[in-house]
């Protein structure tokens, strides 16, 4: 990993690329397990856990027995740290509630804006190497406090067929049911179509590898919405000689144990601290278990310097990183120059494990660029705002007119005479 010295931001784009597959050959794939569903439903469902998974599933929807073997597999201490977490995340979103936007645009027209759940939802969460359950509260809760009256859950089986005991106990602490046994594209198209097994959802949710971002854009296809395209993690740190370089390596490899595609990227306007943090991670990583996913990922790692802040600012804009910690001696400079980022972490002490698991805020977060034009999944991803609006007769008398005009300006007389035809009615005084 070599540092990279003043970049021209013609070379940005080149520099900081994405570790992304062909999206030709993705799609090749996800297109053909959506037919397959689409067609055959559970049968292919089964087929695909098979043939992706490794594993024979008889019932995709887990048992109630199941549920009550994993709450007594957990240990009273994981119990306990998950319901403080659980505590924190619903505090955070329920503060996210917004009252009824009511006003009178003029005399006699009244508009109004309220909010709906979501009828029913899905949730994608992530098993593989590591099964994400606090990805389960990240969904669950929000979905719970809007009051989305259907709740499924999809994640991958091991290779004994079964569902991790904490993503079980956690998805029965927030409520979920409806918990199947299916992961990966398949998933994702069996709560696009609805099976025999699986609802279908009006609404997805949740992170996943690249074949499962590119399913759920294949979804919006069939008229089901996403929260947004969420795939391989990533996390930018802009760090200069006020941070610590062991803390800085360990955020960076937080982030790379989360998959050989996740991608680390440090910016720094010190390089004595670049030098610092890659010596850090060379050591740091040599203790970590999951040593061989973090060594590849790392061949994505970024070390670039910046001669001044303000060209770091603008090279982190454009990056949109997913993850952004800020550790400097001018913090509120950086947070005053964000315009592209998921979730933003601030000083030494806010590791970004804490936006992950516990602190409050939501872990769904736009990656590989989308951060320039998405949010992260918070409440409002779960509700619907629908306008109302109410015209009395005086206010159709003064504003009638107006709508006339402008009706047949473009042309649209249909539009024209459905005001018009009320406006004779008024003023014969009928």
């Amino acid at each position: 990993m070599t540092i990279i010295k003043n970049p021209k931001p013609e070379e940005w784009d080149v520099i900081l690329k994405r570790p992304t597959q062909n999206s030709d050959a993705l799609n090749e794939v996800v297109n053909d397990v959506f037919e397959a569903v689409q067609s055959k439903g559970d049968f292919a469902l089964k087929h695909y856990t098979k043939a992706f998974d490794k594993v024979d599933i008889d019932d995709l929807k887990v048992s109630k027995s199941e549920v009550e073997s994993a709450e007594k597999a957990i240990s009273p201490e994981l119990k306990k740290a998950i319901i403080k977490a659980k505590s924190n995340i619903e505090t955070f979103h329920k503060a996210q509630k917004t009252s009824r936007v009511d006003v009178q645009t003029q005399i006699g027209v009244r508009c109004w804006q309220e909010k709906r759940p979501i009828e029913s939802v899905g949730l994608y969460i992530p098993g593989g190497t590591a099964p994400l359950f606090s990805t389960v509260l990240m969904l669950a809760i929000p979905a719970q406090i809007a009051e989305c009256r259907s709740i499924v859950l999809c994640t991958p089986p091991n290779t004994s067929g079964a569902i991790a005991n904490e993503i079980l106990y956690t998805a029965t602490l927030c409520g979920i049911e409806n918990i199947y046994k299916v992961g990966g594209i398949q998933a994702i198209a069996g709560m696009t179509f609805g099976t025999a097994t699986i609802p279908k959802v009006n609404k997805l949710f949740g992170p996943g590898n690249q074949y499962v971002t590119a399913a759920k854009q294949t979804a919006t296809k069939f008229g089901v919405a996403i929260d947004m395209p969420a795939g391989p993690s990533e996390l930018l740190v802009m760090a200069d000689a006020f941070a610590t370089p062991s803390f800085v390596a360990s955020d960076l490899l937080s982030q790379a144990e989360h998959g050989i595609d996740s991608q680390v990227v440090l910016v720094s306007t010190d390089l004595d601290l670049l030098e610092a943090v890659l010596f850090e991670v060379q050591e740091q990583t040599q203790l970590l278990s999951r040593k061989p996913i973090i060594e590849k990922a790392l061949e994505n790692m970024k070390l670039i310097y910046c001669s001044n802040k303000e060209t770091a600012a603008d090279l982190i804009n454009f990056y949109g990183p997913e993850h952004y910690i800020i550790s400097t001696s001018d913090n509120a400079y950086f947070i005053s120059q964000v315009k592209n980022a998921g979730s933003i972490f601030i000083g030494d002490y806010t590791p970004e494990s804490a936006g992950d698991y516990a602190s409050g805020t939501n872990h769904t977060l736009p990656t590989n660029g989308f951060a320039k034009a998405y949010s992260g999944v918070n409440l409002d991803s779960f509700l619907k705002s629908i306008t109302f609006q109410e015209i009395t007769k005086e206010g159709l008398l003064d504003l009638g007119p107006t709508i006339e005009l402008m009706a047949e300006a473009e042309g649209l007389l249909a539009h024209k005479n459905a005001v018009s035809i009320r406006l004779k009615t008024l003023q014969n005084g009928s």
